[in-house]
């Protein structure tokens, strides 16, 4: 009967040996799948967080050149702005001496008809 017991104890060892076996082998697998899923899913987190910087550093570049072209833009405007009041400046000038020039020509032309209208006097006295 103690052979019995211990091919019984010796059964029931081996099959429990046997489901264990069959857990032990079912764990390895489920956390070999999770484990490609897992890093499936870093792979992708890597592929779009490159996708975004090199967005970004594009994004930055297409900044810097248009913030550079911005400061050109500024700079075109300040000189034009000089230019400008520049030639304000110069209008300005042109029209005070077109004021005295004209002033002038009147004065002249004033004494020019005093000096005929005196001429014409003289030459009717003599």
């Amino acid at each position: 009967m103690e052979e019995n017991i211990k091919n019984r104890i010796i059964l029931i060892l081996g099959v429990s040996t046997l489901i264990f076996l069959l857990i032990s082998l079912r764990s390895c697998s489920d956390a070999q799948q999770y484990r490609k899923a897992r890093d499936k899913e870093r792979d992708m987190k890597f592929e779009v967080e490159e996708k975004f910087t090199r967005e970004k550093l594009t994004m930055e570049e297409k900044l810097n050149a248009k913030e550079k072209e911005l400061q050109e833009e500024k700079a075109g405007h300040g000189a034009s702005k000089k230019a400008l009041v520049q030639e304000q400046l110069v209008n300005q000038s042109l029209k005070e001496e077109l004021l005295k020039v004209t002033k002038l020509k009147e004065a002249l032309e004033e004494d020019l008809k005093e000096a005929l209208v005196s001429g014409k006097s003289t030459k009717s006295k003599r």
